[in-house]
Formats: structure tokens, sequence, C-alpha cells
């Protein structure tokens, strides 16, 4: 099997029976290798992962690879307040849910882009306020930003986190990557 590195590599230190979580990254792969060094360790992915010992356990010295969800969609407009609504293309729908975590880049106006916000509602309802595009609000306050939004790049993803809960102290090393089988 083969990696191809997505992105770039991070880690973090754990300790032994405490869960202690990275900070966000956008999902951009559909898989993330993670390898324990020092000591093993319970591993959580996702929005807000807190590991437990009911988590996958990665022993010592042991590289495994964990499936992530990759999700996107381009962003044409937001509705600022103390939390914000996002606007899709017509004709394209959202792939998050209630309660995933998403990261948005690419808009001109730098306030616009956040990291790692929760998606509390998503409206695919048509005809809504004249609208017929599927809208989502995220759980981030936008309500000071005075600039239009406008931006033909903005996009947002999947944010995810990785949690490890040590068997004893160690560190954690994880990378997005791709995979392919060889013959």
């Amino acid at each position: 099997m083969t990696h191809r590195p997505v992105g770039v590599g991070a880690s973090f230190n754990f300790l032994a029976g405490t869960a202690t979580t990275s900070t966000a990254f956008s999902v951009q792969s559909d898989t993330i290798r993670v390898v324990a060094v020092g000591a093993a360790a319970h591993v959580a992915v996702g929005g807000t992962p807190s590991a437990t010992t009911a988590d996958y356990f990665i022993p010592s010295g042991e590289t495994v690879t964990l499936a992530l969800t990759k999700a996107s969609n381009r962003i044409v407009g937001v509705t600022t307040g103390t939390s914000t609504v996002l606007t899709c293309p017509e004709g394209t729908q959202l792939p998050f849910g209630v309660g995933d975590y998403v990261t948005l880049t690419g808009a001109s106006e730098a306030l616009y882009n956040f990291t790692s916000a929760q998606v509390l509602s998503v409206d695919t309802s048509s005809g809504v306020e004249g609208l017929f595009q599927t809208r989502m609000t995220v759980n981030y306050n936008s309500s000071g930003i005075l600039t239009a939004f406008s931006s033909s790049n903005a996009s947002v993803v999947t944010a995810n986190k990785v949690s490890a809960r040590g068997i004893g102290a160690g560190t954690l090393y994880y990378q997005q990557v791709q995979l392919t089988n060889q013959a």
C-alpha cells in the first residue's frame, strides 16, 4: 500500500488517562494515518472528539489508517449575525448535517473565514424569502462584520480534530493521506 501525503502532518503529546485533543484541520482526504510513539493510546477522530478507553486502540509504535468523511461545497452568500448563514449555489446540496463542524476559507474579506464552527441547521426548502438555494446556519458570530461578502473562491469543508487518551505518556503523529494499492 502506497501513501501520498495530503496537507501538512501534525503531532501532539498525550498523557496517561487523560484525553488530549488536537487543533482543528480541514478534511482533504478520506484517510488519516496515525502513529502513537512512546506509549499506546486510544484515539478518536471527529468534530469535537474526546478519546475514551472505548475508542480505537493503537499500540505504541504502531501505525494505523482511519477513515475520514470528506465533504465540501462552494459558498456564494453569507448572512451575518450572532450565528452565520451560509448560502450555496443554486442547484447544489450541502453534504453537511446538524452537529457537523465546518471551516470556511477563500472569502475576499478575511473576517468571514473561520475554523471549526458547528452546523446548527440546514435549510433545503425552496422559495423561502425568494431563495432557491440550500443554506446552513453555523455557530460563528459574524455580527461585527460590516463589509459585504464577495468571493468566487469561498468554500466550506468538513473540520475534524484528533483526540488521544494515553496508556502512558507519548506523542501522537497524524497525517492525511491518499492510499494506493500495489499489486
